[in-house]
């Protein structure tokens, strides 16, 4: 453990995380304004935040070139804390995907992001100069499938979409070879009407009311008044804690889900270019770390980290603007959930020990 450091870190990283994070803090009391059960959630944020920052700064500090004598350990656990959930985890509208701490509920599907992050990351380093064999690939997407299809039977498709994509998008940065690429893409085309057919009805009805959003105007409610405030907005807004949707409650879950649009209609369109600018600067921070990587485990690290982030931003504002179907995934640090900003809190800090250490020559 090398307590100096932390004091290496990338500090305009740690900027555009804390601006993401106080604003959501912000626009989470705008949000929850006049509503008596969640009143105190703006605080929670910041609480949450301040647990999340010290796991940042311990994660950081610790050399990420140790990590691997962790690899079988976090995948091992990544499994247990799934099966634990499905064994006594707490059932909320028809999902079962977390577990009550007694003070706190965590959904250890957000967790998984970063054991499985620290384990399948190690496999891809070891078996690098291998990615163009057949068994070496197989065996990594042996090891994603199980974590991946125990989230999805939670049932949780948007985190078992954004493991996918961490997982592929791991792969390739690995150097997979470009025909597994495209057998990939084929054998994903060939399974889809039965990937279809295994989805819960509620996940087949968000993807048909996204193509066609007539079938059921109560359904896509939500949708629509989301795109109102998006458009009502304007330039600069209708002003802090001034907007109709949310303050008037026509918007739903405005503190989870949808929050980017009571950004846009109480901000404008400069708050919401604000927000997506400060995405693309700490997803700029989070590549620049990558290619300064000393090791191929630091780069798929920072990569993954770049992945998971950009993912969950890029679905839950495409969702908000209509131009994805309904996800349950959050606005990364902007959203109010405890789970999911400790976690990101912690990827960042997996990113800031690559950083920090990428002049030491010590293993």
């Amino acid at each position: 453990m090398s307590w100096r450091a932390w004091q290496r870190l990338d500090w305009w990283l740690l900027l555009g995380v804390a601006a993401l994070i106080l604003l959501g803090a912000a626009m989470i009391e705008s949000a929850t304004l006049g509503t008596p059960d969640l009143r105190d959630y703006a605080r929670r944020h910041l609480m949450y935040a301040a647990v999340g920052t010290v796991v940042l700064v311990l994660v950081a500090a610790f050399d990420y070139r140790l990590l691997p004598a962790f690899q079988w350990p976090a995948y091992i656990g990544a499994l247990a804390l799934l099966l634990l959930v499905d064994v006594v985890g707490v059932a909320r509208g028809g999902a079962q995907r977390w577990l009550d701490l007694g003070v706190i509920e965590v959904q250890p599907a957000e967790l998984v992001k970063g054991l499985l992050l620290i384990s399948l990351g190690h496999y891809l380093a070891q078996h690098q100069k291998q990615l163009h064999s057949f068994w070496p690939v197989a065996v990594y997407l042996g090891l994603l499938i199980p974590p991946l299809l125990l989230i999805y039977l939670q049932p949780d498709l948007g985190t078992a979409i954004s493991v996918l994509f961490l997982g592929l998008g791991m792969l390739f940065v690995g150097g997979l070879a470009w025909r597994y690429v495209f057998g990939m893409a084929i054998a994903g085309l060939v399974g889809f009407p039965f990937i279809w057919l295994s989805l819960e009805d509620y996940m087949r009805q968000r993807v048909l009311l996204f193509l066609n959003p007539a079938a059921d105007p109560q359904a896509t409610y939500n949708v629509r008044q989301a795109l109102i405030a998006i458009g009502s907005g304007g330039l600069v807004g209708k002003g802090y804690k001034l907007g109709t949707q949310s303050q008037l409650h026509f918007l739903r879950v405005r503190h989870t889900d949808f929050i980017f649009p009571v950004i846009a209609e109480e901000l404008g369109f400069l708050g919401a270019t604000l927000v997506i600018g400060l995405f693309l600067f700490v997803l700029y921070r989070l590549i620049r770390i990558a290619l300064l990587a000393r090791d191929m485990y630091g780069r798929v690290l920072a990569s993954g980290v770049a992945l998971i982030i950009f993912f969950q931003a890029f679905v839950n504002i495409g969702m908000n603007v209509g131009l994805l179907p309904v996800t349950g995934i959050p606005l990364p640090f902007v959203s109010y959930g405890g789970t999911n900003l400790v976690t990101m809190l912690m990827l960042i800090g997996l990113a800031q020990s690559v950083y920090a250490h990428r002049r030491s020559s010590r293993l």
